[in-house]
C-alpha cells in the first residue's frame, strides 16, 4: 500500500492547529507519518503537537526552527525528512475532508503532482459560499488544462496550484529542492512537475481553507472597483519579482535537465518576456510600442493573463 507522509508546517497555530490534526488523523486512507516542521512558535503550538502525538499511533515528528526558516524553506526541509512514497503539503489552519488522501491518491496515479479546489472558510469554520478557484477566477479553460496534462500551458500564464491540496510523489518532490529564489514551495513544486512527471487538478473540494487575518498566504476575491485599483497602482517591485522567477526557472530547467528541449526553449521565451515587462518605460505613453508588439507576437496570450496584463503594463504608475 502507498505510504502517505504529511508535512506540516508551524508558527504560532495553536488556535487552528489541534483540529487540522485531528482532521488528518480521521483519514479515510490513514496517514502513516505527519512531519511537523515548527518556525519558532512561542504560543501553545508545540504542546497541541505533542498532546496529540501521545493520544495516536501514527508517528508525528516535531523538528523545531528558531530561528525561523520562513515558509518555503521550512516546507522544504519538512518535505526531506518524510519517508513516505508520497507527501501530503498541509497548513496549520485548515480542515481536510475525510476522503481527502483516498480521493487524491486516485488523482495522483499518474502524474507526479495532484492538488485539489476548495472550500472558502471564515475564521469560524462557516462556508463563504465560494471555492479557492472560484475565487482566483480560474477560467474554464485554466481548469481544463490543469486536469487534463496541459498543466505548464496554464502555470506559464500564473500559478494556480495551492499548496495546502497538493499530494506529490516524494522522489519528484526531494529531486525538485532546493527551491530557487523568488520561488514559494507549492508554485516550484508544481511547475517542476508540469515538466516531469505531470500535474492534475482533481476539480472538487478536498479541504477548508481557512481564511483569517492570520493567513500568511490567503485568496481574497477584488470587486471591479478594487481590479480597476490595482492596475493602476505602483509597481512597487512586482515585474522584477516575476522577471527574477522566471529567470531562475529557464535557468534551473537547463542546469537539471527538466523538461524537453522545446519547452525549455518556451521557458526562455517566458523569461525574456517578463525581463521586457520590468523594462518598460515608466512613461504611459512609451510604453505602447513594447506592449503592442508583445500582444502581436501573441506573449501576453500565452505567458501572461492576456489583456489583463495589457491593461496593467499600460496603465500602472511606474
Amino acid at each position: 500500500m502507498t505510504r502517505v507522509s504529511v508535512a506540516l508546517c508551524t508558527h504560532q497555530g495553536e488556535r487552528f492547529l489541534e483540529r487540522q490534526l485531528r482532521s488528518i488523523l480521521a483519514q479515510s486512507h490513514p496517514v502513516d507519518e505527519i512531519v511537523v516542521g515548527d518556525d519558532a512558535s512561542t504560543d501553545g503550538t508545540i504542546a497541541i503537537v505533542e498532546r496529540v502525538a501521545a493520544e495516536t499511533t501514527v508517528p508525528i515528528l516535531l523538528e523545531r526552527h528558531d530561528p525561523p526558516l520562513g515558509v518555503a524553506a521550512n516546507f522544504a526541509d519538512a518535505i526531506g525528512r518524510t519517508s513516505g512514497d508520497v507527501v501530503a503539503l498541509c497548513d496549520q489552519d485548515d480542515v481536510w475532508h475525510p476522503d481527502k488522501v483516498e480521493r487524491m491518491l486516485r488523482a495522483l496515479e499518474c502524474v507526479d503532482l495532484a492538488h485539489s479546489d476548495a472550500r472558502l472558510v471564515d475564521e469560524e469554520g462557516a462556508l463563504l459560499g465560494t471555492t479557492l478557484l472560484d475565487s482566483l477566477e480560474a477560467t474554464q479553460e485554466e481548469r481544463a488544462r490543469m486536469a487534463d496534462g496541459r498543466a505548464l500551458d496554464a502555470l506559464l500564464r500564473r500559478n494556480l496550484v495551492t499548496g495546502a491540496t497538493v499530494l506529490v510523489r516524494r522522489s519528484a518532490a526531494v529531486a525538485a529542492l532546493p527551491v530557487p529564489e523568488g520561488w514559494i514551495h507549492d508554485e516550484w513544486l508544481a511547475i517542476v512537475s508540469a515538466l516531469g512527471g505531470g500535474v492534475r487538478l482533481l476539480p472538487s473540494p478536498t479541504i477548508d481553507y481557512r481564511q483569517h487575518g492570520a493567513n500568511q498566504i490567503g485568496v481574497r476575491r477584488l470587486s471591479l472597483r478594487q481590479k480597476v485599483g490595482r492596475l493602476l497602482e505602483d509597481d512597487s517591485g512586482a515585474h522584477a519579482r516575476k522577471a527574477l522567477r522566471a529567470t531562475s526557472l529557464a535557468r534551473e530547467a537547463r542546469a537539471r535537465g527538466l523538461g524537453t528541449a522545446a519547452q525549455r526553449r518556451i521557458l526562455d521565451e517566458k523569461a525574456a518576456h517578463e525581463r521586457r515587462r520590468a523594462e518598460l518605460p515608466r512613461a504611459r505613453v512609451l510604453r505602447v510600442p513594447g506592449v503592442v508588439a508583445g500582444v502581436v507576437r501573441g506573449r501576453y496570450a500565452r505567458l501572461s493573463r492576456g489583456l489583463l496584463d495589457v491593461a496593467r503594463d499600460l496603465l500602472e504608475r511606474r
